[in-house]
């Protein structure tokens, strides 16, 4: 496991001042490149160098623009832009914009499209709408790019066999067997060479494999296809790179007026969805990889899009390719280990100087080697996991629209058709509801899937006139919206049909969805298990219209008496806020409040399961023994539900050695009854931050009065020799119970891990348990729950004394 981080207390910087009468400290800081960034950007830069060449083959550019394009965008966008692990440079998701950008207007107006377009994230950034652009439903963009991805390696097959790409994938396909049928053995073999390189080189065996694999496999595909080219002496066409001096610049654009502002919008709009999306991931990239001595911000993605808009202007203007974020470039950057924004900007500075002073060996690569390598980023681009994604949430038809949309229409088409099938899905689901009825032991159940709306209505009200008259209902909305029509028709039914001597219970998974009388009396909107302060609904305060002297009610007991309370100065099961405003009731009804809310809102939910686990008996799976605290909510840190747990509350948490005059025979009574007869397969001893009886052992008075409270400590004792007097002021000792990754807070939290740590042995004492630990049917497992950070611990014996690890959160479905 992970170590955890520690809690961060809040305290003021410290602040060097000189003395009053001493100069200024010397003159400004120089600037320094955090050897990670030094080390990332190369790596970078070797990755960034054959694929703009690539890119810029494939879109039909000169193949300067593609190095001119990295260059910019490592620089302007690494320095200006808001996701500072971001590398940005001419991406395979723009591939297909250019290359029909340039066969129409030609290269010197696509350059001016591209600074307009820069022009144009400008202005989205300034006007704050990058948020909006994450809209896009994510089935699109992976659409999109999937689409681009099919494009772009049907092109480039052309290429890697010897031939010349056609202008759409259709004319592609249709001259597919003539290529086939008129391959150059040269170009077909360094393409090969180069597929077969960059799929091989990450999987090379033992330690040489894990060393070399430290290189990227682009530039080692593209520099041993080079190598072998050049030593056979193939003869097949190469990288050209013209002077600089001829290089094409930006011009006034030329054409059809709604044609270039269509143009400049689907630039606009591919750069910058990618470039978002990528400062996105980037920034789960960054949270899930260690702790580093050096912090990285999140995305500012406002001026993300302002660092895009400024890199389109220079790159455009210098003749090189639209520029947007790219995701190979980015992970290696992250996977890297670098800190700042300087690797980003490193990495482009390397690129320039590649571009002036390495151009003899650039000329060198063969372009089928460079061909088969963009046609297997292009096949990447279809990614298995995004369409298992896709599938799982239901929106195949919007992927694959997009796709095909793409594929056979243009990037523009293909997402504007995307967004209508969305649109449509989206609207289909919200105007698609299920309402079942079913019978269960005399209750009648009418259950409501999806949001609920006059197109309903007339559904809803055939099935609710099928529960018979006086009959007990349960009508459970399972959705997020309910218009007024569906509302008046689920009032009026109520109505009527409790008039005919029948019950009725409306409950929904949402709070506020809940249409029956007592909740408009009460005004109580809270749901078990859902964000609260105590659980407990703010009761409005008293008004002269409200009538102070109302009667509270008072909830029945299944059996049909009253519900009591527990004294007048009791705070009720949930333990309501006195700020609550709870103030024309007794305290005491707090409690009775609860039931009720429990009778409205739960058990109508839970009463199935309950009567099953009636019929069946409890069948735990283990015993939970922990402290009494009542901020330590069993059920909820282990997600646990009713049959789950065997619970066992104490004050500390203790587990009293067996036989000892001050013995409890109520906790070992549990312990026994839940292995031998209840059969459990764990038992679990859980601590907790803050816990009073620690505190209370730190400070206990050996020749005090023994008070009940101080008679129980006893159990304590060996937990507190665990821990020396001379640790409790620093220092960490390997050999005691510690947190993974920081040393205990303060001397309770020491006593409180050691504490755990004792009490399995305690546990170990028991006949019964060790009986079962010998035979193999019990674990025994520490835990320590930090109620401030709402994070729990479990104890790992693998090292001395034991360590409490942070368990990490994991995807369900993954």
């Amino acid at each position: 496991m992970s170590a955890c981080v520690p809690a961060r207390a809040d305290s003021a910087r410290t602040k060097h001042v000189h003395p009053p009468h001493s100069p200024p400290p010397g003159g400004p800081r120089r600037f320094r490149v955090a050897g990670a960034d030094v080390s990332a950007a190369i790596a970078v830069f070797l990755i960034a160098l054959p694929l703009s060449l690539g890119i810029a083959l494939a879109t039909g550019a000169p193949l300067q623009a593609g190095l001119v394009a990295a260059a910019v965008g490592g620089i302007v966008a690494g320095r200006i832009g808001g996701c500072p692990l971001q590398v940005s440079g001419p991406a395979a998701g723009l591939t297909v914009v250019t290359a029909d950008l340039i066969q129409q207007y030609g290269w010197r107006t696509t350059c001016a499209i591209t600074v307009l377009a820069g022009i144009a994230q400008l202005g989205l950034g300034c006007l704050r709408v990058a948020r909006s652009a994450l809209a896009v439903s994510p089935a699109i963009v992976h659409g999109m790019l999937a689409g681009i991805g099919v494009t772009i390696a049907v092109a480039q097959l052309h290429i890697v066999l010897g031939g010349t790409p056609q202008s759409s994938v259709p004319d592609n396909l249709v001259a597919l067997p003539a290529q086939l049928a008129n391959l150059h053995p040269a170009d077909v073999a360094v393409s090969v060479l180069t597929l077969t390189l960059l799929l091989l080189w990450p999987r090379l065996p033992g330690r040489a494999g894990e060393i070399l694999g430290k290189l990227p496999a682009a530039l080692i595909a593209v520099a041993g296809a080079t190598a072998v080219a050049a030593l056979t002496g193939l003869r097949l066409p190469k990288v050209d790179l013209p002077s600089w001096s001829s290089h094409a610049l930006a011009s006034l654009p030329e054409g059809p007026v709604l044609g270039l502002v269509a143009a400049v919008l689907t630039t606009t709009l591919v750069c910058s969805v990618q470039s978002l999306l990528g400062a996105v991931a980037v920034d789960k990239l960054v949270s899930a990889r260690p702790a580093l001595t050096g912090r990285v911000k999140r995305s500012d993605l406002d001026r993300e899009l302002l660092g895009q808009g400024a890199a389109n202007i220079v790159s455009g203007s210098l003749g090189g390719l639209p520029i947007a974020g790219v995701a190979v470039r980015s992970s290696a950057n992250v996977a890297a280990g670098a800190v700042s924004r300087n690797s980003t900007m490193l990495h482009g500075v390397l690129v320039v100087i590649a571009a002036l002073l390495m151009v003899p060996a650039l000329e060198l690569i063969p372009l089928a080697s460079l061909a088969a390598l963009v046609m297997a980023v292009g096949l990447k681009m279809v990614s298995l996991n995004h369409i298992r994604t896709v599938t799982r949430h239901r929106e195949v038809l919007v992927y694959a629209v997009t796709t095909c949309g793409v594929v056979f229409l243009g990037v523009l088409e293909g997402v504007a058709l995307g967004i209508a099938v969305a649109v449509g899905v989206a609207l289909h689901r919200l105007t698609r509801t299920r309402i079942t009825h079913d019978d269960t032991e005399g209750v009648h159940h009418v259950h409501v899937r999806g949001q609920l709306t006059f197109l309903a209505v007339p559904r809803l009200s055939r099935i609710l006139h099928q529960v018979p008259q006086g009959a007990d209902a349960v009508v459970e909305l399972d959705g997020s919206f309910m218009d007024h029509a569906a509302y008046e028709t689920l009032q009026d039914w109520q109505k009527t049909h409790t008039a005919h001597g029948g019950s009725v219970d409306i409950t929904g998974r949402r709070p506020g969805t809940r249409l029956s009388e007592p909740a408009e009396v009460d005004g109580c909107r809270c749901r078990p298990w859902t964000p609260w302060r105590n659980h407990q609904c703010e009761r409005p305060p008293k008004t002269p219209a409200s009538g102070t002297d109302r009667q509270a009610t008072t909830a029945q007991t299944p059996g049909g008496s009253p519900g009591t309370t527990t004294g007048p100065n009791a705070r009720g099961a949930t333990g309501a806020s006195p700020a609550s405003g709870a103030t024309d009731e007794p305290p005491g009804h707090e409690l009775a409040r609860g039931i009720s809310a429990f009778h409205r809102n739960t058990s109508p939910l839970m009463r199935r399961e309950l009567a099953r686990l009636a019929r069946e008996g409890q069948q735990p799976s283990q015993l939970f023994l922990t402290c009494a605290d009542s901020r330590v909510v069993t059920s909820m840190i282990t997600s646990s539900g009713p049959g789950d747990l065997f619970v066992v509350r104490n004050v500390g948490n203790f587990v009293p050695l067996p036989g000892e005059e001050s013995g409890d025979d109520s906790v070992g009574a549990a312990i026994e009854y839940a292995v031998d007869v209840l059969k459990v397969r764990s038992i679990t001893v859980c601590g907790h931050s803050g816990c009073g009886a620690m505190q209370a052992l730190l400070g206990a008075d050996p020749g005090g009065a023994r008070t009940p409270l101080q008679r129980w400590l006893r159990h304590g004792v060996p937990s507190l020799e665990r821990v020396p007097a001379d640790l409790d002021t620093g220092g960490e000792d390997r050999t005691r119970p510690r947190l993974a990754g920081r040393a205990p807070a303060d001397a309770a939290e020491r006593l409180c891990l050691a504490n755990v740590v004792q009490q399995l042995e305690h546990l170990r004492a028991h006949e019964s348990v060790a009986r079962a630990l010998d035979a193999g049917d019990l674990e025994l497992h520490g835990m320590y729950f930090h109620v401030g950070e709402a994070q729990s611990y479990l104890l790992s014996e693998d090292a001395d004394g034991g360590v409490f690890a942070l368990v990490r959160e994991t995807n369900p479905t993954a």
